[in-house]
């Protein structure tokens, strides 16, 4: 048989169970402690943590140093993952830009082939916005290029991505824009690729609204919004934003200039248009008179085409 040593005769059990007890009993007071709603035990908690938290304060700080390391880890982790998805798209970009300057090369050709003109009238200049003077219901502001820059009435002004609205007022240093958001705008515009024709109507909202669209379902929200040059008051193919449709159903836009940071916009100036001052040149040249034909008799000569 085993032979099994006596409690009594084996110290060091004795003292684990001693000590386990102890620590037991310690425990099991502690919650109680903890557990008892008085006034008299909150004290005695309260004068416990003073006492003794702040010795253990060494123990703390290499878990809340553990702690700083995972989180720095964390965000290396996370600026790694950033600079790769960044790597990434700046290799789509360069992708992009490639193609962008083929396009750019094959217009050129392509313009060249067919002997196309642009404008040369066109020139613009660039001020600065001084002063918003939008509000419940005006969109508007002032720049700092008028008269003496050459700008006029109806004149386009445009952002680094789009449109932003016309001149409508001019003094000789200064100029107000009246955005496309206003409620007062109204531009003809064509919806591409569809080609479908509106006009954008400012509502001092956001989102100005596409009225008198031809066929809805030709056109998809993202599709590109360029102004028409209808009545030559703006120059076709200017980038005014992309189609979306509201909650209500209603087609809008989502304009392309950033009108919370205008700063600068690009006000371009048509030089001065033709005066047509003959109106023959309308009209066309005058008819000369038919001519006369000798009769066969020798009489009296007969216009032409006269009737027997």
């Amino acid at each position: 048989m085993a032979n099994r040593t006596d409690p009594k005769t084996d110290p060091i059990r004795g003292t684990r169970r001693v000590l386990l007890g102890v620590v037991t009993v310690f425990l099991l007071a502690l919650f109680m402690l903890w557990r008892i709603e008085n006034t008299r035990v909150e004290q005695l908690r309260l004068e416990l943590v003073d006492r003794f938290v702040p010795s253990f304060e060494w123990t703390l700080r290499p878990l809340a140093t553990v702690g700083r390391m995972v989180s720095d880890f964390q965000s290396y982790t996370r600026v790694y993952q950033q600079n790769e998805e960044l790597r990434r798209e700046l290799q789509a970009m360069r992708g992009w830009r490639e193609a962008a300057l083929q396009l750019e090369q094959k217009n050129a050709q392509l313009l060249a082939l067919n002997n196309v003109r642009l404008n040369p009238r066109l020139t613009f200049v660039t001020g600065e916005v001084m002063a918003d003077s939008g509000g419940p219901f005006r969109r508007s502001a002032l720049v700092n290029i008028g008269q003496q820059d050459g700008i006029r009435d109806g004149a386009v002004a445009l952002d680094g991505l789009g449109l932003v609205g016309r001149i409508s007022g001019t003094g000789e240093r200064s100029a107000r824009i009246l955005f496309l958001t206003d409620a007062s705008s109204r531009v003809p515009v064509i919806v591409k690729p569809s080609g479908q024709r509106a006009i954008l109507s400012g509502d001092n909202g956001p989102l100005p609204v596409l009225d008198f669209l031809e066929q809805t379902d030709a056109i998809r929200p993202g599709d590109r919004v360029v102004t028409a040059g209808d009545g030559g008051l703006f120059p076709a193919e200017i980038l005014v934003g992309q189609l979306v449709t509201a909650p209500d159903g209603r087609q809008r836009v989502r304009l392309a200039a950033d009108f919370r940071r205008l700063h600068f916009v690009r006000v371009i100036r048509p030089g001065p248009s033709e005066t047509v001052t003959d109106p023959g040149a309308i009209i066309g040249p005058l008819v000369s008179a038919r001519p006369q034909v000798a009769a066969p008799d020798g009489g009296a000569e007969a216009p032409a085409g006269a009737a027997e």
